[in-house]
């Protein structure tokens, strides 16, 4: 299961805010985002015949975020995890998207877009003192990808 890398460069909002305060270097730079369940299942039974199934479940997406600890974007996160944690049955799920550019070697740019929709806090944010961050983990159901 491979991740996609984030950079500073990319453009990443949440709630239709565009979080620019990320932490970047490292090996999963300013976030990663992560498909962790198959799409398909394939089972082969004796006879060599072959049963396919549609796992919705790899549709989810997790997007991790690692932003400069007590920057506006931070705090603004931390809001929304606080409304999830006092309410969760009234919550309003998350909703995202980033946009990667990306570039084929002979000047022509493309968008690589993932719509994130159905969102929510999975874990605490988890805090690195060496280098100011914290680290957000948010889960999606779905973030279809689309290239202009």
């Amino acid at each position: 299961m491979a991740n996609i890398i984030l950079t500073g460069n990319d453009t990443v909002k949440i709630n239709g805010r565009i979080i620019t305060a990320f932490v970047t270097g490292g090996k999963t730079g300013a976030g990663t985002i992560e498909f962790p369940n198959q799409l398909v299942s394939i089972t082969t039974g004796k006879n060599g015949n072959s049963t396919y199934t549609l796992n919705e479940d790899g549709q989810q997406c997790k997007v991790v975020l690692n932003l400069v600890r007590g920057s506006p974007d931070d705090c603004f996160l931390n809001s929304l995890l606080s409304l999830m944690k006092a309410d969760f049955a009234s919550f309003t799920l998350l909703t995202g998207e980033i946009n990667k550019r990306v570039g084929s070697g002979d000047s022509s740019v493309r968008d690589d877009i993932y719509i994130l929709t159905g969102g929510v806090f999975t874990k605490e944010v988890e805090a690195k003192e060496e280098d100011g961050a914290a680290t957000w983990n948010l889960s999606f159901n779905s973030a279809p990808r689309s290239i202009v």
